[in-house]
């Protein structure tokens, strides 16, 4: 079985209601996954959170989060691996 990231974006986000520096959002990422010489496509929705300065642009807290999704997505990839 693999499973590979093949798409990432962020479908959403917004300021934290009480963190100042602090922006939520929800990550889509795009998966597929070999079994047995088929291939499936999957869609999730990662809710993520990151943490910036105050003059962080737009593009600069969309990265944030991905990279923030990207890591919760490596750390489902390494819990599904199974020894060879």
């Amino acid at each position: 079985m693999t499973l590979q990231l093949i798409d990432i974006a962020v479908q959403d986000r917004q300021a934290h209601p009480r963190l100042p520096g602090r922006s939520t959002g929800h990550v889509r990422a795009v998966l597929t996954e070999t079994i047995d010489g088929q291939e499936h496509t999957h869609e999730l929705t990662v809710a993520a959170w990151a943490d910036h300065g105050l003059e962080a642009t737009e593009a600069d807290i969309d990265m944030a989060l991905m990279l923030r999704a990207a890591r919760v997505i490596a750390r489902l990839k390494g819990s599904l691996s199974t020894p060879d």
